[in-house]
């Protein structure tokens, strides 16, 4: 675990990392050790391994960064797991007479019972980072539904450990959603992790009503209600780490569905670069969104990273001397500074209500969480032409469709040529896990897609291009992916644009003027991180549509 804020400031101060400002400007949010690390991250006055190196020379041991060196499996559960958790060491090397540990507490370790432990003479330590110790140790954990049935079998407060139990392992594991799907023979549980579904374990159904109804209690649900349904929101905490997560339960024929969203405080760290893009793309967003108004939409489907790229904007321009106001449904993650209004449907504080009641508000910034109605976009337009800039997501499939939607919608063409300033579409894809990452002939990978794939995608690449995938690891769960990363597609409104908008234009013409504007497709932008090595060709293939490369 990390040290306590004040110890971690004199640290950091103590060895140079951090100026006494930088620690003054995060201190001021920080709630624990964990919130004070991820400002100062946020700020750039750090970063994570050059904290790993900080507290490393304050232990007078060496550091190492398990996320590039991370242990082989097969060496480090030589270390039993009751020691391994106990003291919070993993084996990283051995050889006759020593091993090596990494640890996150090295003070006061006893080396000597660890020695004995092991049957060595000697051990040595390595300082590693708390979350990346915490995901080496995941290789100890038995199937969750293991840890069902010794729950079970022990009888008491059944309920709290199975919710305790499913929340931890799927933080654990870096899922975004939890599911508990009651089906005839029992309830499947099921982890959402880098945008794909895993299942978990399975609930006996004599179980679960206890379950249900200790999620509706943490949650702030009504547990006499079974026929419509809830929203409510939970904290868990977890080493140190205060996770907020949203929770919606609906009615099936089988029963009470649940989906929990863990809701990452690490967006409030995220920069332009981390969201996916380009340093040219970024250049592009940040000359758009530096108009004092207009309108900036991010758009494409559920899911596909609207929210967190709004947020990253929404970060570079938080600054003392702008007022910014939200409208959102739900407040998903809350940003100092930044002047959130949640949608209440109940109190008539629809999106639209709420953006008229911002308005006279004296903003400068008004991000909309999300424009779904002809009245909502009506008045987003209004905001935007009176001096603001607006923000906000819609649902489109891809940018040049958004300016036809909004147009069919019922705004006037005219206006919507006055107003919108940048339209913003992507998708999200599974990144290649970084330890299991390995090359691959770009003929093998053709020849094993789809039979009009090859065709069109083959152009894209000179047989000297290297791809790249991943094997499969402890790291990544076997999947060969670990994180996700977006892709792009930009469309500026220059003056041929307003023109042709004003005009009433098809989706073709609009995406016929953008690509002679130079504006890269998303299924481009998917092919440059192919060959950078972030992707594979699968994953853009599995969320757009390949198109014949342009001459």
């Amino acid at each position: 675990m990390y040290p306590s804020v004040p110890e971690l400031r004199q640290i950091l101060l103590d060895e140079h990392y951090i100026t006494t400002d930088d620690s003054k400007a995060a201190e001021t949010t920080a709630r624990n050790s964990i919130d004070y690390i991820e400002r100062l991250i946020s700020l750039e006055a750090l970063t994570k391994p050059l904290l790993g190196h900080a507290l490393a020379e304050h232990y007078n041991i060496p550091f190492v960064d398990l996320a590039i060196n991370p242990p082989q499996k097969q060496i480090a559960l030589q270390l039993p797991e009751e020691a391994a958790r106990q003291y919070r060491v993993i084996l990283i090397a051995q050889d006759g007479t020593s091993a090596t540990l990494a640890t996150d507490a090295p003070a006061g370790l006893d080396k000597l019972a660890l020695a004995a432990l092991l049957h060595k003479h000697d051990v040595a330590l390595r300082y590693a980072l708390p979350e990346q110790l915490d995901e080496q140790l995941l290789m100890y954990e038995r199937p969750l539904q293991t840890r069902f049935s010794e729950i079970i079998t022990t009888g008491s407060r059944v309920a709290p450990g199975l919710v305790n139990e499913i929340i931890k392992d799927a933080l654990g594991y870096g899922a975004s959603d939890i599911h508990f799907e009651p089906q005839t023979d029992g309830v499947l549980v099921r982890f959402r992790v880098d945008g794909n579904l895993h299942d978990a374990g399975r609930l006996p159904l004599e179980y679960y009503e206890n379950v249900l109804n200790r999620l509706k209690v943490e949650s702030g649900m009504r547990i006499d209600e079974h026929l419509a349904a809830q929203d409510g929101a939970l904290q868990f905490t977890m080493n140190g780490r205060v996770v907020d997560m949203r929770v919606s339960l609906v009615p099936t024929v089988e029963g009470e569905k649940v989906a929990i969203r863990a809701l990452g405080s690490y967006v409030q760290s995220f920069t332009l670069t981390d969201i996916g893009l380009s340093s040219s793309q970024q250049a592009t967003l940040e000359t758009y969104v530096s108009r004092p108004f207009g309108m900036v939409l991010a758009v494409g489907p559920t899911g596909s990273g609207k929210t967190t790229t709004l947020y990253s904007v929404v970060k570079m321009l938080n600054k003392p001397s702008v007022n910014i106001t939200s409208i959102e449904d739900p407040v998903e993650y809350k940003v100092r500074g930044v002047n959130q209004i949640p949608v209440r449907e109940q109190t008539g504080m629809t999106f639209a209500r709420g953006l008229r009641s911002i308005v006279r508000q004296d903003p400068n910034i008004i991000f909309v969480g999300e424009i779904r109605d002809q009245e909502t976009a009506e008045v987003s337009v209004n905001a935007a032409l009176t001096g603001h800039l607006l923000l906000s997501t819609f649902h489109a499939n891809d940018a040049a469709s958004a300016i036809v939607r909004l147009i069919e919608m019922g705004i006037e063409p005219f206006l919507l040529a006055s107003t919108l300033e940048l339209v913003i579409a992507q998708r999200l894809v599974r990144k290649i896990c970084m330890r299991c990452r390995s090359s691959v002939p770009v003929e093998t990978v053709l020849r094993a897609l789809p039979y009009r794939h090859p065709a069109l995608i083959a152009p894209y690449f000179a047989r000297s291009d290297t791809v790249y995938a991943g094997k499969g690891c402890t790291a990544c769960n076997g999947t060969g992916y670990a994180g996700r990363t977006a892709l792009f597609e930009f469309i500026g409104i220059t003056p041929a644009m307003q023109d042709l908008i004003a005009r009433s234009p098809s989706i073709s013409d609009i995406a016929a003027l953008a690509r002679q504007h130079g504006e890269s497709t998303m299924f481009e932008d998917g092919i440059t991180k192919v060959k950078s090595g972030l992707t594979t060709i699968e994953e853009v293939l599995r969320v757009v549509e390949p198109a014949p490369k342009r001459t």
